[in-house]
């Protein structure tokens, strides 16, 4: 039962939508809200754009893999439908406040924040908090609502209306894709606050005390959840460079040796702000907060796993303390830290071959800062441009810029290439979202001689059979999609990948269980993946009514081959791939 509240009038209404089946409160509701409420070719900046931010039925709840919150709208980088997550402990202080979404329409005023408390929503004015970064805006709203509410929101960057601005909740965890914090700006709505600490009612609390017992079990036994769970984790990249190809080094331009170095674990060491109890009732502690010392605003490094390729590689830096340092001012000035990292990337090719007189350049960490500031704050006409994203200014520099652009539907992609795993090349490309490196299981996983064999089995439940990396026929699309789907019903039901099947501890068995533990209704393997293809019909359905971007990745994907280590050649050759998504579109029956 989301609340609709209209930041123009100030009217707040609850609308029942509970006799409706199967959207559990999450993206897929969101989805029917924005496809009712809004009309077609709606600009994202619009008032009458609709904002959708949810736990959901399950989000929120103090169990493994639930401590995910979503914010939707239409997004102002894609024009499409813009979704991404937080976890973290905002979904639990959602739900704490009487809530489980909020579908917001309406501009205020002035600048306002959304305070939620005891069931019920008011605005109120935010003036006083304009400029502000997002650690700053969390503390004086805690100073007013208590040290215990949870606070999304945005920095600079979404004030300035920078097209790829994030939300960042309760300081250190971003929703970061697509520009949602823009859409923020828009609307004049700096923060979406929550008071109060209701739990979230479980049906069946000893079956959730027995999953929860055996996931914090598993993290000994699983190599990604103890990897996730360590020390500095799997966001902190440590030990060997990746082989060429794995990752992009300065755009996409380098597909050999990279030069870089990456970090050893004892870097890490004086550089830990946070390193635990991130998510309620998750033991695995994924997210950590790492800034160096000295930083101006440490609190705000929540540290994703693209951080260090976007932020560093992509860019020719490999300075540990740069690529912190610039992770924690992104998170504080609300920018999202993977189209930053692609759109600086872009304009450092672009000024290294003399199309950007005066641009950045790859390898300047020193000069990195300075940048990301310009880009939060529209400063002059470079951090100007920058702000509108890689396509948009590619479009200003004209044609010949056009190559560099490393972006599907106008969104920058992800830093793991997918020369070398080809089906994360066909998500990027197909998901009707736009591209996200979370969207599906790495490619490499399931290699049948370097791939996670101890998961093979869970992925043959859903018809995805091992297969070497470099194959790319049409069983590679069908296995891609069928792996797409899976992940995207439990993003319909905020379920966290990091901790769910194939290959972290919560298999199948183990997430129905949770579903209808926590639900108190019977949930199956079909639920689930009916869910996960009811999402991305709704994303593809709305895509094509707003005229979203081809389903294509950029030529240099196509073009040019990895030229050197164990991934000698790869590359996406266009007939197979072709074949590939033909196949992909077949078996999710988009003809």
């Amino acid at each position: 039962m989301p609340f609709i509240v209209d930041l123009t009038s100030g009217s707040v209404e609850k609308e029942d939508r509970s006799a409706e089946r199967g959207h559990f409160g999450g993206s897929i509701l969101g989805l029917r809200l924005m496809a009712e409420r809004t009309p077609a070719g709606l600009d994202p900046y619009d008032p009458r754009a609709l904002l959708y931010v949810a736990a959901g039925t399950l989000g929120g709840t103090a169990a493994p893999g639930l401590a995910k919150a979503v914010f939707l709208a239409k997004s102002p980088l894609t024009g499409v439908a813009g979704e991404t997550h937080a976890l973290g402990p905002f979904a639990a202080g959602l739900r704490g406040a009487g809530a489980t979404a909020l579908a917001v329409v309406g501009r205020a005023e002035r600048l306002s924040y959304l305070l939620v408390q005891g069931g019920e929503v008011t605005c109120h004015p935010a003036e006083e908090l304009r400029g502000l970064g997002t650690a700053a805006t969390t503390d004086a709203l805690r100073a007013r609502h208590g040290r215990a509410a949870h606070v999304a929101a945005i920095g600079p960057a979404g004030e300035n209306l920078v097209r790829y601005a994030s939300v960042v909740t309760d300081r250190a965890y971003a929703a970061g894709r697509y520009g949602l914090g823009a859409v923020f700006g828009a609307k004049n709505l700096k923060a979406i606050v929550c008071v109060g600490d209701a739990p979230a009612q479980v049906a069946d609390p000893e079956a959730v005390a027995r999953i929860a017992a055996y996931y914090r079990e598993s993290l000994g036994t699983n190599p990604l959840a103890a990897w996730q769970a360590g020390v500095p984790g799997f966001a902190g990249w440590v030990g060997e460079p990746p082989a060429p190809g794995y990752a992009s080094v300065r755009n996409f331009s380098v597909p050999g040796a990279s030069g870089l170095r990456v970090p050893e674990a004892r870097e890490y060491e004086g550089r830990a702000v946070a390193t635990t109890g991130a998510c309620p009732g998750c033991p695995n502690d994924c997210l950590k907060v790492y800034a160096p010392p000295g930083t101006a605003e440490r609190r705000t490094g929540g540290l994703g796993q693209e951080a260090f390729l976007s932020l560093g590689w992509n860019l020719g830096i490999d300075d540990l303390d740069a690529v912190l340092g610039a992770n924690a001012l992104c998170n504080d000035l609300g920018l999202d830290p993977v189209s930053l990292g692609g759109t600086l990337a872009f304009a450092m090719e672009c000024a290294e071959r003399g199309l950007l007189p005066g641009g950045p350049a790859f390898g300047d960490a020193a000069a990195l800062p300075g940048l990301i500031g310009d880009v939060a704050t529209r400063g002059g006409a470079m951090g100007d441009l920058l702000a509108e994203g890689t396509a948009r200014a590619a479009a200003r520099l004209g044609p010949a810029a056009a190559p560099y652009a490393m972006t599907v539907k106008g969104a920058e992609l992800p830093c793991f290439d997918p020369r070398v795993q080809p089906g994360i090349g066909l998500g990027y490309a197909i998901s009707p979202g736009g591209p996200r490196y979370d969207a599906l299981e790495h490619d490499l996983d399931f290699d049948p001689v370097a791939g996670l064999a101890y998961c093979f089995g869970e992925a043959r439940r859903i018809g995805a059979e091992p297969a070497p990396v470099a194959e790319l026929d049409a069983e590679r699309g069908r296995r891609t999609a069928r792996l797409l789907r899976l992940w995207s019903g439990l993003d319909a039901l905020n379920l966290c990948v990091f901790a769910s099947s194939p290959t972290r501890p919560l298999t199948i068995d183990h997430l129905t269980a949770l579903v209808a533990a926590v639900l108190g209704d019977a949930f199956t393997l079909e639920d689930l993946l009916a869910a996960g293809q009811a999402r991305l019909d709704a994303m593809r359905a709305y895509a094509a009514r707003e005229g979203g971007g081809p389903d294509e990745l950029p030529a240099r994907m196509h073009d040019e081959p990895v030229t050197e280590g164990p991934h000698r050649g790869a590359v996406l050759e266009r007939a197979s791939f072709g074949r590939a998504r033909d196949a992909f579109y077949k078996e999710l029956g988009w003809h």
